[in-house]
């Protein structure tokens, strides 16, 4: 997914553009990068962090840097911020987000004599692209409803120049932009909401999707307004957004307990502690231990923030390092106990099953009930950068094994009152070694989250 943040003030800005870019750092783990408009020009840092935190790569870059206006990015796939020389005069561009379609678009582009002078991974970097569309059109407004409309995908925009930031959230709203204000009139726009705290900012609206705003040290100017569509993406609640953070009005951490709740109802599994699996399965096993009255206990504790999130980086060698090292099993806590273990999702099913049930199991678990706070993951998301294919994910090994192939028409296996559904749950319960499996039904998420469903994108659960 990928984080931004921007700050407008009028004197020195760098270090709240700092501390907000790297309160983002659980959006992404390889790339951040920093850029910053002052009296002489911009200047932007771009650095890996796949090997070290935000913090420590960025720490002496920011003290550097001068300017009363900035913005920050985390991703895993394009490094960034980038400087563009264009037609709308010279300015910094960051993006979060997936173009589905990058490929096509770029030798569109090619075709047409463009050129690109930044490369990631062997092709043409994202926000670059995206850059160059935007100098496509009559105007930025323009150029930035352009992209809205040609990409397939989703993607959130922040543009620095003279004049302040310009902020584009996503066509459909998929993914956050809010804005925020301090005592001294400063602005701030992130993807994150709890970045605004510690800074001193507070919320003051989202951004409608499509929607494309100025932010000035001067004012705050709607340019385009919203699209009256919107399908906000709901793993945001389930796994992907902070604990402290808020979309569409809605707490992270109060949805994860309201899932917690609803896998406790009608589950009269008798076990000894209820536990989450840290840090995102926490909110929805303290619902669980809300609702059924067993205590929560920690027999799994994560060794410092400073191992990330085993779901998002890009390679499964890292992704298998990360869910090796972060949890250390608590002994004398697990021995001889019954235990329910609430988690946010199985995506691929690999570092649960390696590096969290075999941690319980070894450390003397006598029972391990595993309860999923959403459904099986069916379908690989288009609009974000997580999961690529659909091989990868666990439903679909179990489904491949049960039918001796892979199959296209899979709806049986969405529905939960079919055999076929419950066949898929005991190949996954068996492959993972436990003693029982249920999955959060989709309607619970919906009233979970307390959003109308057609406002939500549920893409990788159903397909559509």
């Amino acid at each position: 997914m990928g984080g931004l943040f921007g700050i407008v003030s009028t004197h020195q800005c760098s270090k709240a553009l700092f501390y907000g870019t790297d309160y983002h750092s659980h959006l992404g783990t390889e790339n951040g990068g920093l850029a910053i408009l002052g009296e002489r020009g911009f200047f932007n840092t771009i650095h890996s962090i796949s090997q070290a935190q935000f913090k420590s790569k960025f720490a002496d870059d920011y003290k550097q840097m001068n300017g009363s206006k900035g913005i920050g990015s985390i991703n895993n796939d394009a490094p960034q911020p980038l400087i563009i020389r264009s037609k709308f005069g010279t300015f910094a561009i960051a993006a979060t987000g997936l173009v589905s379609n990058k490929d096509a678009l770029t030798q569109e582009l090619l075709s047409a004599g463009v050129t690109f002078n930044e490369m990631t991974g062997g092709g043409v970097n994202m926000v670059e692209l995206i850059a160059r569309l935007i100098n496509k059109g009559t105007s930025l407004v323009d150029g930035i409803t352009r992209v809205q409309n040609l990409i397939e995908g989703s993607i959130c925009i922040l543009i620095l120049k003279d004049e302040g930031i310009y902020a584009a959230r996503d066509r459909f709203g998929r993914f956050p932009l809010v804005i925020g204000v301090n005592e001294a009139g400063e602005r701030v726009v992130a993807t994150e909401a709890s970045s605004f705290q510690n800074l001193g900012f507070q919320l003051i609206r989202c951004l409608e999707p499509g929607e494309i705003v100025l932010l000035s040290p001067h004012e705050f100017k709607e340019l385009k307004k919203g699209n009256p569509v919107k399908q906000v993406c709901a793993f945001l609640w389930i796994y992907t957004g902070d604990p402290s953070s808020s979309y569409e009005g809605i707490s992270v951490e109060q949805a994860r307990e309201r899932c917690g709740r609803a896998l406790a109802r009608g589950d009269n599994t008798q076990a000894d502690m209820v536990t989450g699996i840290p840090d995102s399965g926490i909110g929805h096993a303290i619902g669980y231990a809300m609702a059924s009255g067993i205590p929560y206990r920690r027999p799994l504790v994560k060794y410092t923030p400073g191992y990330g999130r085993s779901y998002t980086p890009p390679s499964q060698d890292i992704r298998d390092l990360v869910a090796t090292m972060k949890l250390i099993a608590v002994k004398d806590v697990i021995k001889g106990s019954r235990m329910i273990v609430c988690d946010d999702s199985i995506v691929r099913g690999t570092q649960i099953k390696n590096y969290t049930i075999r941690k319980l199991w070894d450390n003397g678990a006598s029972e391990i009930h595993l309860r999923v706070a959403c459904p099986p993951l069916m379908f690989p998301c288009r609009y974000g950068a997580s999961t690529r294919s659909k091989s990868e994910l666990a439903s679909r090994r179990a489904i491949r094994a049960l039918e001796g192939n892979d199959i296209e028409d899979i709806e049986a296996y969405l529905d939960v009152r079919t055999e076929k559904y419950k066949k898929m749950i005991e190949w996954i319960r068996k492959d993972l070694n436990l003693t029982s499996l249920k999955y959060l039904a989709i309607e619970d998420i919906i009233q979970a989250i307390g959003l109308p469903e057609k406002d939500l994108c549920l893409y990788c659960w159903r397909g559509r």
